[in-house]
């Protein structure tokens, strides 16, 4: 691969290693509390290795390797370079690379799932190496896999058959596309979930679904579709195909995060958490989603805990067919019930949104909304907030919770720069940039994934709609045609682009509605009255211009070799940038008086959010929502696509490049530990240095 092209994939140097602050929170606590607290830390570490595998095959042995590194130096880290003949630049882009590593838990990037490559030679990894039998005997189990990037295909995650990486699929190198949607319909009409689950094609071309649990067996009682655990495929692409059900995925794992989560339900605040932690226990023990769908029942019922968690195989971002879910869990502090007013304006504010009451819920389910400071988070990424459970069923009819995560959100790395935003704009942008991502954040969540009706056939025969008399859809002023049948969901008729698709719904609802005053009013900013021009307008004006860069930026996530996005959030964000350009009326535009771009610039008029801005927005918006409200995934498809394409020439080739050019690290989290005296009962908390050797360092403790 040529230097330019390589270039994009050099792991972030330095990249922004920032320290979650959570000591002061987490004393508050009892020490009850507190313990409960630790085993759910433990719990969802002890998947950290789940996470690793579902990332690529070396990514397990790179952080064996680390560690083992860590081991053999006890941190001296000058000290091992000396002995392995490295050089000062040699060792940071070493400690660079780990730093990098740990904080995406693989060598992917957590946010655009793209590979990153360490920026030095791979004789100083090899060097390294060679102090330590144990790191050795690591660094060789990677099988180059740290420095290769022979196959451009391989340096992005998807599905096999396109030339990419999964590790959803694994062993399976001639697996297809078709074949993984044939089993995904098999399951869908078997009503077997697919979230903890990997795929695997054997050579006589049967298939294994390969089930996430402690126990190796079925449950003598049976899984979730009975005791049966070998079937044979009648009709459609699979016929006369096997499929097997194969238990004990991740078994080691599975099995001490369940032991975990039963000393968490023992120290429950409540009979309600208890059931919660049991419920999940049953799920890791035995690989029942249909147990970890009741303990998300539990869960919501868990209203205002001072330790709030979730744990489990929850966003489906990283499969490639947007169907099984990458390991996650945290534990979090309760800081405070921010978004009340939030959540009480909620019932006001959906009406306004630009569809009728017949594609909205006939009730909203008043969630619990509480800003959280993150003790905390194993998983590939951390989120600024969080909407769940992703469950369909239970969202339209038992509700959902929210929250916001404070110390992720306040988290700055040092010396940002901030590209793109004109001079003149700089000073609004950066005073009210947190307070405008945090109206976003409360009302993507909350309004955004909290809102609309999935019209269903819920059982043959039985509809959550009139059908002899259907809405009008406010796209073809006719009847709608098409609506979800049995046992299909959002996701399994959406696929690959349900993530994508979905953010960019709740990005566009969090917007249409910030131009409402009375919603910015909820924040603390301005009288409720319409004031484009006070300190409201200016938080209006910040939200507006922080999509409009963060859809530009997106751009450096889109692959020119295979014409793809990597990151869902970014897909979306582009396509409200191209929303905002399409508007007319010259509300946005990109500047540049160089051929180069290089000085390239957003110009959004301020004075026609409330007008041109938000028309365009409430126009996408009532699309997205429709198309998904009526399972009309050919026209939403066609839609979102057709917004969010790049092409190679302008896009992808001249604005990406200067993108790249001004790329931002992304922040890595160092995070605390807990431990637990056994003989006291009491627990304590341990900080580490926002460094690259920190970060390290956090992880070598926790392995031991």
């Amino acid at each position: 691969m040529e230097a330019k092209e390589l270039a994009q994939y050099l792991a972030d140097a330095p990249p922004a290693v920032v320290r979650l602050e959570i000591e002061k929170h987490f004393e508050a606590l009892s020490d009850k509390q507190k313990r409960y607290a630790h085993f759910i830390s433990r719990a969802s570490f002890a998947g950290n290795r789940i996470v690793l595998r579902q990332v690529s095959p070396e990514s397990e042995p790179i952080y064996d390797f680390i560690i083992a590194l860590h081991k053999a130096s006890d941190g001296d880290w000058k000290a091992l370079a000396e002995k392995a003949g490295v050089d000062e630049e040699g060792l940071s882009a070493f400690l660079q690379y780990a730093a990098q590593f740990l904080g995406n838990s693989g060598n992917y990037k957590s946010f655009g799932d793209s590979k990153f490559i360490p920026r030095c030679d791979e004789k100083v990894f090899a060097a390294l190496a060679s102090t330590s039998p144990e790191a050795e005997k690591f660094y060789k189990a990677t099988n180059g896999g740290i420095f290769s990037s022979d196959k451009q295909g391989l340096l992005h995650l998807g599905f096999p058959d396109e030339g990419h990486l999964t590790t959803y699929y694994p062993d399976s190198p001639s697996i297809t596309k078709d074949e993984i949607e044939a089993v995904s319909k098999w399951m869908q009409a078997k009503g077997l979930l697919p979230e903890n689950t990997r795929l695997k094609k054997a050579e006589d071309g049967s298939f294994e679904l390969l089930i996430a649990s402690g126990k190796t067996s079925p449950p003598a009682e049976g899984g979730d579709i009975g005791k049966d655990t070998e079937f044979k495929v009648e009709g459609g692409a699979l016929d006369g195909k096997t499929i097997k059900l194969v238990y004990g995925d991740y078994a080691p794992e599975m099995s001490a995060i369940a032991g975990y989560i039963k000393k968490a339900a023992e120290n429950a605040e409540n009979e309600t958490q208890e059931k919660m932690h049991l419920a999940y226990a049953k799920s890791f023990d035995e690989g029942s989603l249909l147990a970890f769908k009741d303990s998300q029942r539990y869960w919501i019922r868990d209203q205002g805990p001072m330790v709030e968690c979730n744990i489990g195989f929850i966003e489906t971002y990283r499969d490639p067919a947007g169907v099984r879910g990458e390991w996650e869990g945290f534990a979090a502090v309760e800081r405070t019930k921010a978004f009340g007013e939030l959540v009480r304006s909620a019932p006001e504010l959906i009406p306004l949104l630009p569809w009728s009451s017949e594609f909205e819920k006939d009730k909203f389910l008043s969630p619990d909304f509480t800003s959280l400071e993150v003790l905390t988070f194993c998983g590939s990424g951390i989120p600024a907030g969080i909407n769940i459970p992703n469950y369909d069923d239970i969202r339209q009819s038992e509700g959902f919770k929210n929250v916001s995560l404070g110390n992720v959100l306040s988290a700055k790395a040092p010396d940002e720069k901030i590209p793109f935003i004109k001079d003149e704009d700089l000073e609004v942008y950066k005073k009210y940039r947190d307070a405008s991502f945090e109206v976003q954040v409360g009302l993507h969540e909350l309004t955004g994934h909290g809102c609309g009706k999935l019209l269903q056939e819920t059982a043959p025969g039985e509809y959550n709609f009139d059908v002899k008399n259907p809405p009008i859809s406010p796209l073809t002023d006719k009847p709608v045609t098409t609506w979800y049948k049995p046992g299909q969901t959002w996701g399994s008729v959406f696929g690959g682009l349900a993530g994508a698709y979905e953010e960019c719904r709740a990005e566009l609802v969090a917007i249409f509605l910030s131009c409402e005053f009375s919603a910015l009013k909820i924040f603390g900013f301005g009288d409720g009255t319409t004031d484009i021009d006070g300190e409201a307008g200016d938080v209006l004006y910040a939200s507006y211009l922080s999509m409009a860069r963060a859809g530009l930026v997106s751009i450096e996530f889109w692959d020119p070799k295979s014409q793809k996005w990597g990151q869902p959030h970014c897909q979306a964000r582009f396509a409200i940038l191209k929303c905002f350009l399409e508007a007319g009326d010259d509300f946005c535009k990109l500047e540049y008086k160089n051929d180069d771009l290089s000085d390239l610039t957003i110009k959004l008029d301020r004075s026609k959010i409330l007008t041109s801005g938000r028309k365009a927005v409430g126009d996408m918006l009532r699309k997205v929502h429709i198309y998904k409200s009526t399972a009309d995934v050919e026209a939403g498809a066609k839609y979102f696509t057709e917004m969010s394409n790049v092409g190679l020439e302008y896009w992808g080739t001249k604005v990406r490049d200067v993108v790249l050019k001004n790329k931002q690290p992304r922040k890595v989290f160092v995070q605390a530990n807990t431990y637990l005296d056994e003989e006291t009962g009491k627990v304590s908390i341990k900080h580490y240095d926002a460094t690259p050797e920190g970060i390290i360092k956090s992880w070598a403790d926790r392995e031991a």
